[in-house]
């Protein structure tokens, strides 16, 4: 079944700790929000094979979430797991490319080059500075009442796990699949006016999933993960005018480029917006190396306060998907470049 007490956790990170070892070590994160202390564990390493996990920062995340995180209070919050919210999907929230997501060692001798070093960067920064806030996508467990933390001393023990990819996935832990449930751990450090978003998947994990069970379904021939050597990422949303000069209705428009070797038949094809409304494309070649400039119709909504697109193949499997903020959409008449 999917998670149960999927929530973000928001607070300030007072304390940190690697763990090391080969038996699902895990980076460990004290963060205090509301008044209460939680542990944030962090896997560094799978259970399955191959062990190492994919990782990518984004030290200039730019996404709706950016807007709407601040606006919560300290603490755990409950979020639904669907669209149109705050919650994590890597695969439909089009929070950052999978392409970009590389595998690191859980921990190795030397210097910034293994995945507790990467976590440790970011968090000790937080820790350091006071306004700096954490906001942690999981799963919660306890409180656990008369039971201290076991790695922070704490009491009563109590916290947030399962903060990655939380679909697509095989054998034992298929049970936890669902969507609009993914972990993550975003870290905003106000006096930079900087975001930093930190996203984690098992390689087991398939990156085609249902939309009601998260559970992995076919894609299209080739390596679908991430990567450069992914097949399934040809057709690419460029560019989109999502608040066009004039009077309402105004014409909004997203521009796609074919980077393929092959003409692409947009029969079939289609664009979603961020509560998945979709919109089928008109028949037409794409040439290879070609754009095209697509006039959007209702149902498909792009809001100026920001929002996702998605294009979706013939078979409805995600072939790209972008996001912008409504700092980015605030300009009448201004196209917008991904």
């Amino acid at each position: 079944m999917p998670l149960t007490g999927y929530g973000v956790l928001a607070g300030q990170a007072v304390d940190s700790r690697a763990e090391g070892g080969a038996d699902s070590p895990h980076f460990q994160i004290r963060v205090r929000g509301g008044g209460t202390d939680f542990r944030v564990a962090v896997n560094v390493l799978s259970q399955q094979s191959p062990p190492e996990l994919l990782f990518v920062a984004d030290e200039a995340f730019s996404h709706p979430l950016v807007q709407a995180l601040p606006d919560l209070p300290d603490g755990l919050t409950a979020v639904p797991s669907q669209a149109g919210g705050v919650a994590l999907d890597f695969i439909r929230g089009n929070l950052f490319d999978r392409q970009a997501m590389r595998t690191l060692p859980a921990t190795k001798p030397g210097p910034d080059n293994d995945l507790a070093d990467k976590l440790d960067h970011y968090v000790s920064r937080a820790v350091a500075d006071p306004a700096a806030r954490v906001y942690v996508f999981g799963q919660r467990w306890g409180p656990e009442a008369g039971v201290p933390d076991k790695i922070f001393g704490f009491s009563p023990g109590n916290g947030v796990h399962d903060v990655h990819m939380n679909q697509g996935n095989s054998g034992r832990f298929r049970g936890d699949d669902g969507v609009w449930q993914d972990g993550g751990l975003l870290l905003h450090y106000p006096g930079q006016d900087q975001w930093v978003a930190i996203f984690l998947a098992f390689q087991s994990q398939a990156w085609h999933t249902d939309d009601q069970s998260g559970h992995s379904i076919p894609g299209p021939p080739g390596p679908p993960g991430p990567g450069p050597d992914g097949t399934d990422h040809t057709m690419r949303i460029v560019a989109a005018l999502v608040n066009p000069a004039g009077p309402a209705p105004e014409q909004e428009t997203v521009t796609l480029i074919n980077a393929g070797t092959g003409d692409v038949d947009l029969a079939g094809w289609a664009l979603a917006d961020r509560i998945k409304q979709q919109m089928p494309l008109d028949p037409a070649t794409l040439p290879a190396g070609e754009a095209a400039r697509i006039v959007l119709r209702p149902p498909i909504q792009l809001g100026n306060r920001g929002g996702l697109i998605t294009l979706l193949d013939p078979a409805g499997l995600k072939a790209d998907g972008v996001a912008y903020t409504q700092q980015q959409a605030s300009t009448e008449g201004r196209t917008i470049v991904f």
